[in-house]
């Protein structure tokens, strides 16, 4: 499982530590790539800005997109996400405090996976990550790279 690569998009850094905390707790030991912003995450999936000349064949097996970011909302990412033949079927789960339910809605009509929201508190935070984790990276058939690609 440890060869799958996770994204997770998002800016509140508590929010971030408790979510390295809760995989690393729960041993989803995959490597997780950080993006703070919207356009940190579109960089980094298409391979530009900072990101150009990565490894495109490192395209990650689940996104987990906070909605409220900086200079690109989650919405938005998740609409160029879709838009794009070369990431248009990457799994992507909402992962959200978000309780407007305007954003859970949008959010399926641009085409998430999931709509999540995070709890509060830490155990059931870690367990919520743990079932993401079990579910996206070993339960989940994931359609093949080539076959992303080619669309």
């Amino acid at each position: 499982m440890s060869n799958k690569v996770i994204l997770l998009v998002e800016d509140n850094p508590d929010d971030e530590a408790l979510t390295l905390r809760a995989l690393k707790k729960k041993n989803i030991l995959n490597e997780v790539i950080v993006a703070h912003d919207g356009v940190e995450a579109l960089d980094y999936l298409f391979a530009e800005g900072m990101y150009a000349g990565r490894d495109e064949d490192m395209t990650p097996e689940v996104i987990l997109l906070d909605l409220k970011l900086p200079r690109i909302d989650g919405l938005e990412v998740l609409r160029r996400v879709r838009a794009d033949a070369r990431t248009s079927l990457l799994p992507i789960v909402v992962l959200t405090s978000s309780k407007e339910e305007r954003d859970m809605i949008e959010s399926y009509s641009l085409g998430c996976n999931s709509y999540i929201r995070k709890p509060v508190d830490f155990v059931q935070f870690g367990d919520a990550v743990e079932q993401l984790g079990l579910y996206w990276l070993v339960l989940n058939a994931a359609p093949p790279r080539k076959e992303v690609a080619a669309r």
